[in-house]
């Protein structure tokens, strides 16, 4: 055998190895991120170990597998980009050698299998297996709920095979189609992962928008306003009144004739009160740079990065319709380190990062604003394991269809690798131009509603008009404690 072949087999194997290695520890440092991320949200179990904590801990087990292959397709494009650019600064450099085309193609692989794999198979037994108690008659105990998991596995995937085959069959029904819908592997898995995709797409366009606009909301919540036209001293004197006034309503020393709250209720307000009372003490703990400084840079840095991925869908409408090579397309060789996937360079990738990162946080928090998936929202200590498997799902799926959103509305020119670029409706132009264009409208519209109904509450605010618009529960509530403090008695 020639030495020279024994040597390049050696060098394959080691870089095979090392890239094993890595992938290793990556999933390493995602998997304990998430484990604490989930630990902190479930409900805390109790002291003795039973069946039931058996089951819940291996459910937890399968959903910080599954949330941490969400954090692994997060980071698919940012770490992809970060690659080609420090491979085109420093191309011959020993150290990052280890940093390739092999390494990142395979990343995408892993990720692509896993999301399948945590979405078809381990999430729907963690549900299933939590929900089950065995059949009927027979003994109880692990091996029953697992034989009942199992065979509810078996029926939804025949199930949604059946479901396939029939959608397939009447979108598609020549030869050559019919003959695919036998071939498990190569058609059934692909077109289905495709149709989850697309689903996840449409959630994310539905998402995106809506949490873009909240994100404004949120920052305003975390940091502490400026102060215009307002006397805090007396505000905080008001609420420590109303705080007080339920305090002895609360304890029964108190009682109106015509308006009587249950204690859950006094208490919910209570906690609304001091609640109120403690934001308010905090904007008067802060320091005058904190709240006329920080609080419009970060509204500028979240107005400007909104704007300017709008502007990026945008230019890329009028690529689509001038260019066909700006259509998002899959990538079987990865020129890695060659050229730049940006006109600006290392500052445009790093622009690019940043905005697939706020992309994909106002996603989950416009996610969690939808009415439909308020509920899902998990809480503090308190979340069971049902919730933690929707949750998880949930992040699964937006997060695979985040490099997909990605590449389609422009935000980045790199191109998908591994089964992210088979989707069938990538190829599809009509597709594409109207999620871009959707995606634009819907985010300018909500933006324009939010500015508006923002500054209109502000100004009413100011004028002291604000109060014109209370409910009447909170007009009876006021009443109540202008009563209780003998500032005004109500007849």
């Amino acid at each position: 055998m020639d030495p020279d072949d024994v040597t390049i087999r050696e060098q394959n194997f080691h870089s095979q190895v090392r890239e094993y290695i890595i992938c290793f520890l990556l999933f390493t440092i995602l998997y304990t991120i998430s484990y604490f991320i989930i630990t902190k949200y479930k409900r805390k179990p109790d002291d003795h170990e039973d069946e039931d904590a058996i089951v819940n801990r291996i459910s937890l087990f399968l959903c910080t597998f599954t949330l941490a292959v969400s954090a692994g397709a997060v980071l698919l494009l940012p770490f992809s980009i970060i690659s080609n650019e420090i491979l085109l600064s420093f191309p011959q450099t020993y150290y990052i050698q280890w940093l390739n085309g092999s390494l990142i193609r395979g990343l995408w692989n892993l990720v692509s299998l896993f999301s399948n794999l945590s979405l078809f198979v381990l999430m729907p037994f963690a549900y299933f297996f939590l929900e089950s108690e065995g059949f009927a008659g027979s003994k109880k105990g692990i091996k029953a709920r697992i034989l009942e998991t199992l065979v509810m596995l078996i029926l939804l995937g025949l199930l949604i095979l059946g479901i396939v085959w029939v959608a397939s069959a009447l979108i598609d029904n020549d030869a050559a189609s019919m003959e695919s819908l036998y071939d498990l592997w190569e058609f059934y898995l692909p077109y289905l992962y495709s149709c989850i995709s697309l689903m996840g797409g449409l959630l994310l366009l539905l998402c995106t928008p809506v949490g873009l606009s909240r994100m404004f909301t949120v920052m305003g919540q975390l940091l502490v306003k400026p102060t215009i036209l307002e006397d805090l001293d007396e505000q905080i004197y008001c609420v420590g009144l109303q705080e007080e006034a339920l305090k002895r309503r609360f304890n029964g020393a108190y009682m109106t004739s015509y308006l009587k709250y249950n204690s859950e209720d006094l208490e919910q307000e209570l906690d609304r009160v001091r609640s109120k009372k403690s934001k308010l003490e905090r904007r008067k703990k802060a320091s005058a740079w904190e709240r006329n400084l920080v609080y419009p840079v970060v509204m500028l840095i979240l107005l400007a990065g909104t704007t300017f991925s709008v502007l990026l869908v945008a230019f890329n409408i009028l690529a689509l319709l001038v260019d066909e090579t700006a259509m998002p397309k899959g990538s079987q060789e990865l020129g890695l380190g060659k050229a730049s996937l940006s006109a600006f360079g290392i500052v445009g990738a790093a622009i690019e990062i940043i905005l697939i990162f706020y992309l994909m946080v106002s996603s989950v928090v416009g996610f969690y604003s939808l009415r439909f998936f308020a509920d899902l929202a998990p809480t503090k200590d308190d979340t069971t394991m049902t919730k933690i498997i929707g949750n998880c799902v949930s992040i699964l799926v937006l997060s695979s269809a985040l490099p997909v959103m990605s590449r389609t509305l422009g935000i980045t020119r790199f191109d998908l690798l591994g089964d992210f670029g088979r989707f069938n409706w990538l190829g599809n132009f009509y597709i594409v131009v109207s999620y871009n264009l959707l995606f634009a409208v819907v985010t300018t519209l909500c933006l324009i509603k939010k500015f508006t109904s923002a500054v209109r509450g502000e100004l009413l605010q100011a004028l002291g008009l604000n109060n014109l618009h209370l409910s009447n529960r909170t007009q009876d509530t006021e009443k109540v404690l202008h009563s209780a403090n003998g500032h005004q008695k109500s007849f």
